[in-house]
């Protein structure tokens, strides 16, 4: 999706590519920009193959462009409190599936007071299927990243959403992940992120508990479209709580492990951070920790798998395409697993690491109907509510058709 102001509606404008004038403000900070980008952190940033002009974005609001000037006033120091509404930049970005994002800015020519951002991103938080507790987890989760220099800085946190730090790079595009070197890459930032001990619930409730609320919402959903509600209502002719249930003791077999997960690792959540491109180990941050929590193990890396099959940069609609082919193959697996154990675990025996990999190609294939299950309901939910435009209804058919699919791979289920 692409961005857009609409000079009519509001008088914050902002065209063209960033100046590098409104990133910086001298080379110190350059210099300090660039030390800060390889690090491992949270956060959504502006690609910088996207441009940002008023024929292709999409509008501000007036209402929009007013709290975002006022929260700008109220959290950023230096310039921020100086500056006049008719000076206020705002622009949409191209984001998530759950949330709106804006880049707000100071004007080229407003001198900076000391070291306060220039530009900064502001992300308004969509329909919460989380709850309302999971915004503030994120927002805990931010912040201690944060201070300890795992991500981008968090500027403010308001209940409508949070000011971040820019960062300048782009999101990986999903025909990458499949490059060795980006996806050794990918595997052992997650098991970085594996291995963190945060201040949350460390008993593995999120999956089911979320699954569960899912399937009361799903029950009182309803669409405008005779079409839609059709399509709905032969999607709810088998007994979803029947397959949760069924799906809790296919899982239990593996005993995965419970570990602090990203929940919802694809290509969209991964950057690759501008001027790093080419080194090696320190050029990706993983971002948007939107459904991290306690987790198995096994959810994490098979949706990540699955995600190599949808493509989300399709400019018409449904906005995505699905292509199973492209699931990884069992060498692609074994490569990322291999990476990822190595970072988990250390070198092992041949014998023992051999018979690690088995097991977790199998844990990984059992949980890749997890995957589909809880991300078809979920867009099911979103058909019913987002303002965002994207086949939510099309996304849950393909997710849920592939999950019964998939699911004829287990004699006992």
């Amino acid at each position: 999706m692409k961005s857009k102001v609409d000079e009519s509606s509001c008088p914050c404008v902002f065209s063209g590519k960033l100046p590098l004038s409104m990133l910086m403000n001298d080379e110190k900070a350059e210099a300090e920009l660039a030390a800060e980008a390889h690090l491992f952190g949270n956060g959504l940033v502006l690609p910088v193959n996207v441009v940002v002009s008023p024929e292709e974005s999409e509008p501000v609001d007036v209402e929009t462009c007013n709290r975002a000037f006022l929260w700008c006033h109220m959290f950023l120091p230096g310039a921020w409190k100086r500056l006049k509404f008719p000076d206020f930049s705002i622009s949409t970005v191209s984001g998530g599936l759950s949330n709106r994002l804006y880049l707000c800015s100071l004007p080229p020519g407003m001198i900076s007071v000391a070291n306060e951002p220039r530009v900064v991103l502001l992300r308004i938080y969509g329909r919460i299927l989380q709850g309302e507790s999971s915004v503030i987890l994120e927002s805990v989760m931010f912040a201690i990243l944060a201070e300890r220099s795992l991500g981008p800085k968090l500027y403010g946190v308001f209940p409508e959403g949070r000011l971040e730090e820019f960062v300048s790079s782009r999101k990986l595009l999903v025909e990458e992940l499949g490059d060795p070197e980006i996806s050794a890459e990918i595997a052992v930032k997650l098991a970085g992120l594996h291995q963190m001990c945060m201040p949350f619930n460390k008993q593995p409730s999120w999956l089911f508990s979320t699954l569960s609320r899912y399937i009361e919402k799903v029950k009182a959903v309803t669409y405008t479209q005779a079409l839609d509600q059709e399509r709905l209502r032969r999607l709810l002719m088998v007994s979803l709580p029947h397959e949760m249930e069924r799906l809790r003791v296919l899982i239990s077999a593996v005993q995965s492990p419970v570990v602090y997960c990203h929940n919802d690792l694809q290509e969209g959540n991964i950057l690759m951070l501008e001027g790093r491109e080419h080194v090696l180990g320190s050029r990706l941050m993983l971002i948007d920790f939107e459904y991290s929590s306690y987790n198995y193990r096994g959810f994490d890396i098979a949706n990540f798998f699955c995600e190599w099959t949808m493509d989300y940069t399709k400019p018409s609609w449904p906005y995505f395409s699905f292509n199973p082919q492209n699931y990884p193959s069992r060498e692609k697996q074994l490569h990322f697993i291999r990476k990822y154990l190595d970072q988990m675990d250390g070198p092992k025996g041949l014998t023992e690491r051999a018979q690690q990999e088995e097991d977790l190609l199998e844990e990984i294939n059992r949980f890749v109907l997890t995957s589909h299950f809880f991300w078809g309901l979920w867009s099911l939910l979103q058909a019913s509510m987002s303002t965002i435009a994207f086949g939510y209804l099309d996304y849950a058919i393909a997710r849920l058709e592939a999950y019964f699919e998939h699911k004829k791979n287990f004699e006992e289920f």
